[in-house]
């Protein structure tokens, strides 16, 4: 009852900013991608205009009204959000509010993004990437029904705004059918209104071995390109989250040459394939914010093209799939065993990757099974040598933070560099 009705009178109070400050709206979803792409955007649009974006991965029902109020979630405490409340209605007395609003928008069930769209109207909607088994399909009648909600954004973009997708992920580019406003797209495929080109990792010598540094590529937009490096980012998905801010920049005004260079402070959010030094002379791949097929499998991809003395994969469940579970999971069982020295699964359902590796002739003394992040940190600590790369990812809800944390070389630094550092998560079972 409490959350119902905080929840409605923040949809009020920002229903009246909107209304006050009319600023453009620049409406981000996907299954993959969606937080960088925001995060990417916003650094974009800051070079020419006064911009807000959602804090961390505020893109819930609760979270965009919160965003557009320039206030912060209070998860549990009730008396926190009775101040939210109060301090809900001072925009409304102010003068000065932000030219764009850069908003993620989330979706988990049928309806949550009409509740988004209908608060905030977007001007310009971007879509990541989706993917044949897209995360959260699990609430709905199946992946095209969740294609379905997630195309809202391009179906309330304003006639004389702009459409972002993704040319290469063949249910986002359908998605131009019923799309508004111009039509642009971004991705590797030569066709597409933005190309990605070149496209490679990079590495750094460091104490006599080879370490991952960092990607480079071009983008080429009517005839011109620009190279593009970004250092401590990886795996072409990041390609794909320059692609997509470039494009919104270019939507709005700016050139490609100015779009790339406000890019320079940009780098990919905590928990998105951040390299972070491990014990003993190792480095990890964290990727523990979330984890859906289409993410897990670049992921290992990454895991496979980028230097290391020994490929470890710490792997959890994927969750918020459905029916698609069992053979998700034996899809990347099957990838990751064609590759790995060694796999340590999280959860019931990553142990049909276990099983699928195993099945594909992976030696039973290299895969590891485990019920719970606490038990695979310390087993993973255990195996580590010098110069291993070790990629760890998993849902949101196996917690596999916790097993970078455990393995890090700078556990001090888990604060700056990890998702889900907050009190809140901290002590969340």
């Amino acid at each position: 009852m409490f959350r119902t009705l905080v929840k409605r009178i923040l949809k009020f109070q920002a229903t009246l900013v909107m209304q006050k400050f009319h600023p453009r709206v620049v409406a981000v979803t996907g299954s993959v991608g969606k937080t960088s792409t925001k995060e990417a955007i916003g650094e974009v649009l800051s070079r020419r205009f006064h911009t807000r974006r959602n804090p961390k991965s505020y893109n819930s029902e609760f979270g965009v009204p919160l965003t557009i109020l320039g206030l912060s979630s209070e998860w549990n405490s009730k008396i926190g959000w009775i101040k939210n409340i109060l301090k809900g209605f001072r925009p409304l007395f102010s003068s000065d509010y932000p030219e764009i609003l850069v908003l993620e928008m989330g979706v988990d069930r049928p309806g949550d993004l009409d509740y988004m769209v209908e608060i905030a109207h977007p001007f310009v909607g971007v879509v990541t990437a989706i993917g044949e088994v897209p995360v959260h399909v699990e609430y709905f009648s199946g992946p095209k029904a969740l294609a379905y909600e997630k195309g809202k954004i391009l179906r309330a973009t304003a006639p004389e705004g702009f459409s972002i997708l993704n040319f290469d992920d063949e249910v986002v580019y359908d998605m131009r059918h019923e799309a508004r406003g111009t039509i642009l797209t971004y991705g590797f495929s030569k066709e597409a209104d933005i190309t990605i080109s070149q496209y490679r990792l990079t590495s750094v010598r460091k104490d006599g071995q080879d370490v991952p540094e960092g990607i480079v590529f071009k983008l080429d937009y009517k005839g011109s390109n620009v190279p593009v490096r970004l250092e401590g980012s990886f795996g072409k998905q990041q390609a794909y989250t320059v692609a997509a801010a470039v494009a919104v920049g270019l939507a709005l005004g700016m050139h490609l040459v100015e779009a790339v260079e406000s890019l320079g402070a940009y780098t990919a959010p905590p928990g998105r394939l951040k390299l972070v030094e491990g014990i003993k002379g190792s480095w990890i791949l964290d990727d523990t914010y979330n984890a859906s097929p289409m993410a897990m499998h670049a992921a290992l991809n990454v895991l496979e093209e980028a230097p290391g003395k020994r490929k470890i994969a710490v792997l959890g469940d994927m969750l918020e799939i459905g029916k698609f579970t069992i053979q998700a999971h034996q899809m990347m069982g099957e990838i990751v065993g064609r590759f790995a020295d060694a796999i340590f699964t999280v959860g019931p359902r990553a142990k049909f990757i276990a099983k699928e590796a195993l099945e594909r002739g992976m030696a039973r003394t290299r895969v590891f099974e485990f019920s719970n992040s606490e038990e695979v940190g310390r087993a993973v600590q255990d195996f580590i040598e010098p110069g291993d790369l070790i990629l760890v990812k998993g849902s949101q809800g196996v917690r596999m933070e916790r097993i970078t944390e455990e393995i890090m070389a700078h556990p001090e630094d888990a604060p700056r560099l990890l998702c889900r550092q907050e009190e809140y998560w901290k002590n969340k079972a």
